[in-house]
């Protein structure tokens, strides 16, 4: 007598939508989860308990009002740069382009600072730099736009590959402007005039950042929810062919999107040139344009949703760092640590998402 063949023993189904606090309960549980990997790694490794590593990632934070204003400072200028792939990824059009379209923010700034500072009075300076800064990052965000308007090519590889071409645009000068030669980096830009340095708010140099990415916050969320341009990017998400039944022009869209996109990166590099950082480097932006992918997926291309994810990701990837140095570990360790919480963040959306459904057996 032939068996009855029997289907797998589990599959995978898509979840109804759940509720907000069903979700954050599983984020929740996610980054406790991370923490207590993270501390059980430290602990085989270092032999501290795991009460020390708790503190210690919350002491990498909040220990000073300056590490707390560093964290701030962190988190708005992720905030930014996430903001600024939200637009795009509402359209589908898979932006991975930050990193270069920030750089690019950062060579405008640095160049109008190096080149025309005390040739032109400072106020005219600083306009000058923040039109240059918000035009590199649009004019280079722009490129693969108007590519995938005209040809369908594939923006993913096209903004991706793009990165690398900034920032070796930004190492050839880095090399032509060096300060001293042959020392391979530029030091403090204007250091002793402050030449083309945006204006302090406050007593530390970090809350015109934060002012900003509230601002673009706000800005965005209108847009992306309230306006007509919002409208039509997520028409063209849902899919193209109905955007252009209903007479939306979409490589418009397409090059207006990222024209938006690219302009808020720029943002992003002439506040940490012009405002923070003073200096140009290849490793200014710090990955924060493919962290920023991840935020934005996270939040639902939400904003307001993105406040969240970025301070969480900030304020863990800082941990992670003050216990890499508390406990005598190199930089590596820290990357390992901020790679495990990065791993349980993204893993429980899976769960968010996705279902398992085991075989029932016959009685």
């Amino acid at each position: 007598m032939n068996e009855k063949k029997r289907g797998p023993l589990a599959h995978i189904v898509k979840r109804p939508v759940i509720s907000w606090k069903k979700a954050a309960m599983i984020r929740g549980a996610a980054i406790v989860i991370s923490i207590l990997v993270c501390a059980a790694v430290t602990f085989f490794l270092t032999g501290s308990d795991p009460i020390s590593v708790f503190r210690t990632i919350l002491d990498g934070s909040f220990a000073s009002p300056r590490r707390f204003w560093v964290l701030l400072q962190n988190i708005s200028i992720l905030l930014i740069i996430s903001l600024a792939m939200a637009p795009a990824f509402r359209m589908r059009f898979w932006n991975i382009g930050g990193e270069g379209q920030v750089m690019m923010g950062v060579l405008a700034t640095s160049s109008c600072m190096i080149m025309l500072g005390g040739k032109v009075p400072n106020a005219l300076l600083i306009v000058i730099e923040i039109i240059a800064a918000i035009a590199a990052g649009a004019i280079w965000a722009a490129i693969p736009a108007f590519f995938k308007s005209r040809w369908n090519t594939n923006e993913t590889l096209f903004t991706l590959m793009m990165n690398y071409v900034a920032t070796q645009l930004v190492a050839y000068f880095i090399i032509k402007w060096e300060s001293p030669r042959g020392s391979g980096k530029i030091g403090i830009i204007n250091q002793s005039t402050q030449y083309g340095w945006l204006p302090q708010i406050g007593e530390y140099k970090y809350l015109l950042t934060v002012i900003v990415a509230a601002a673009l916050t706000v800005f965005l969320y209108i847009y992306m929810n309230k306006s007509k341009h919002g409208y039509e990017l997520a028409v063209v998400g849902e899919s193209e062919r109905t955007a252009r039944y209903v007479g939306i022009k979409v490589g418009r869209v397409f090059v207006r999107t990222m024209l938006l996109s690219g302009a808020i990166c720029g943002v992003a590099g002439l506040l940490m040139v012009g405002s923070t950082d003073h200096t140009m480097t290849t490793t200014l932006a710090g990955g924060r344009g493919f962290t920023a992918v991840m935020v934005a997926w996270m939040a639902k291309f939400n904003p307001i949703g993105m406040i969240f994810t970025s301070f969480l990701l900030a304020f863990l990837g800082k941990g992670a760092g003050e216990v890499a140095t508390q406990f005598g570990l190199n930089q590596s360790f820290s990357d390992i640590l901020s790679s495990i919480i990065i791993f349980f963040l993204i893993g429980c959306e899976f769960f968010i998402q996705y279902r398992i459904v085991f075989r029932k057996e016959a009685n």
